[in-house]
């Protein structure tokens, strides 16, 4: 599982400092920090599902829904970001994000009863995740470009920040849920917000290798080109469909049009099957972690407490955040290279979501939710090292594609479809016990995703209504409800298992390839336009 690679030290600048600028990790903590205020709103957010759930009377898909408007907005912040980063610099689109960031909560707020709280928390999500996007398209970026020959180590320690962010958010919640209301608890995520504007005000920022050497953005795109432009409009269609309700013929139209756009922007390039297939993969990376994240406090609370459900949370967030410093120590002392990581992370995936799907106590929670938090942990930070070491031509342009892509896969397949599939398999196990009773908890309001059955779940106020009972006073009738939920949920995690299982097929695949061709190594500009050559010529090669 391990293959050659050629890692040099990071360089430094003649002051000895670690990255090629002076303030290499000034910047490095600012985009810490920016990260990090991502992980905290994220992490309340979850927390606060039954609040919503229970106040609004959503069911769990429009649930999905709402915390998928918190992934898909990130996308377009990334992917725009991504684009503009090189031409108008980094301190512009950190501004933009800060500004972001504020008016998501005065959206977020503006929800007050039944009527208005569905618009309100789903486009106040949406601002929150475009301003989260537009800090990713100048952190990664700016990372990738200070530490260009140690990315794998540099990225994770700066994605250390989500999981720490989910700790802190985590734990206020379970500090804080009882005493305080849900909008006081959101709030808190602007005090890092404060923190990262502060870090970056006055800094010079460096500039990517692609933007030194004046690349076009025709020329950065080449290696996405129409295969992965074919991606992209793939989840540009379905937003346009799942989020903004337009009718097929004009969703496939917005589509259609957008990847026209990248073949002319590219003069028709066919892009690098390499990077068509990290795309694909990073989709799946985006469903299972953040979709997964999105729903973890909320079903395993389910199945335990709600209070064991927070603490099982912050301890798997806990796991990330020290594990995600420690990824220059595994590539050396293991000898492996990124997607060897990925390979054996995809396996300890599906089989912590496995084994969480059978926990019955808090310990046998903490055992089998640490393995899927140490699978889960190298996934987004290693896919975005490997795409900017294997095409630096790209710039900015490809990780920022892909953690859109990541970002989009949650919010549209990852958590909806988990909301779905809550619904369904609820609604399945108290059927088959008592139909009866389905009859009287079952929703008026029918869940649906993708070209999935229509399904109707059950009622998410009464729902709500029977958790508040204390186990020990439930009638018989409530027993039978909350037991089905709880099978229901358990169903749902091995489905949700499928999706790192297919990943770690990809990832063996690749792993062969590069084994095949000479071992992973780590590409320049110069090294890139070689590779370009051999393709035209009919003589690929990448040993």
């Amino acid at each position: 599982m391990s293959d050659d690679q050629t890692t040099d030290p990071t360089p430094e600048d003649s002051s000895g400092t670690p990255g090629v600028a002076p303030n290499a990790m000034r910047l490095l903590w600012a985009g810490f920090w920016a990260i990090f205020a991502a992980g905290v709103g994220f992490a309340i957010r979850g927390g606060i599902f039954a609040n919503w759930q229970a106040d609004y009377g959503f069911t769990s898909a429009q649930l999905g829904a709402i915390g998928g408007a918190g992934f898909t907005g990130f996308c377009f912040g990334i992917i725009i970001g991504g684009v503009i980063v090189d031409k108008i610099g980094y301190g512009k689109l950190v501004v933009a994000a800060f500004l972001c960031h504020v008016l998501s909560a005065l959206v977020t707020f503006g929800a007050t009863n039944p009527e208005n709280a569905y618009d309100f928390l789903f486009w106040g999500m949406f601002v929150f995740a475009l301003a989260n996007g537009l800090l990713e398209a100048v952190a990664n970026p700016l990372v990738a470009t200070l530490f260009p020959n140690n990315r794998t180590h540099y990225l994770n320690i700066l994605h250390a920040s989500w999981p720490a962010g989910l700790v802190a958010g985590g734990i206020a919640g379970w500090l804080l849920g009882e005493n305080w209301g849900w909008k006081p608890q959101l709030a808190l995520y602007l005090i890092p917000t404060v923190a990262y504007g502060v870090m970056f005000m006055g800094q010079k920022f460096p500039r990517s290798e692609a933007s030194e050497k004046g690349l076009s953005l025709g020329e950065m795109l080449q290696d996405v080109g129409i295969l992965g432009g074919a991606v992209i409009s793939y989840f540009v269609t379905l937003f346009c469909q799942e989020t903004l309700g337009f009718a097929d013929l004009w969703a496939y139209g917005a589509g259609l049009a957008l990847l026209i756009g990248i073949g002319v922007i590219t003069k028709c390039a066919v892009g690098h099957w390499l990077l068509f297939v990290l795309f694909g993969v990073h989709a799946l990376v985006g469903a299972v972690e953040l979709g997964t994240d999105q729903w973890a406090q909320n079903i395993t609370g389910n199945i335990l407490s709600p209070n064991e459900g927070k603490i099982l949370f912050v301890w798997t967030s806990a796991v990330m955040f020290a594990l995600r410093f420690c990824a220059h120590w595994i590539e050396k002392t293991l000898k492996l290279s990124p997607m060897g990581i990925l390979f054996i992370c995809a396996i300890l995936g599906c089989i912590g979501l496995n084994l969480t799907s059978g926990i019955t106590a808090f310990g046998g929670a903490m055992a089998a939710l640490s393995v899927y938090a140490i699978g889960k942990t190298f996934f987004w930070p290693t896919m975005l090292a490997v795409a900017s070491d294997r095409f630096p031509r790209t710039g900015a342009v490809a990780i920022s594609i892909m953690g859109g892509i990541g970002m989009m896969s949650a919010g549209l397949i990852g958590s909806p479809g988990l909301g779905y599939f809550k619904d369904r398999y609820a609604g399945e196990e108290l059927t088959k016990v008592d139909e009866a009773l389905y009859e009287e908890y079952k929703s008026d309001k029918p869940s649906k995703f993708l070209g999935f059955d229509e399904v109707t779940g059950l009622d998410g106020t009464k729902l709500g209504d029977l958790k508040e009972v204390e186990k020990d006073l439930r009638t018989p009738a409530q027993v039978t409800v909350a037991a089905a939920d709880i099978r229901g949920d358990r169903h749902v995690l091995k489905t949700d298992s499928l999706i790192p299982a297919a990943m770690a097929g990809i990832y063996l695949l690749l792993l062969l390839y590069f084994k095949a061709t000479g071992g992973y190594r780590v590409l320049t500009i110069s090294d890139d336009d070689a590779v370009a050559a051999d393709v035209a010529a009919g003589e690929f090669s990448e040993g």
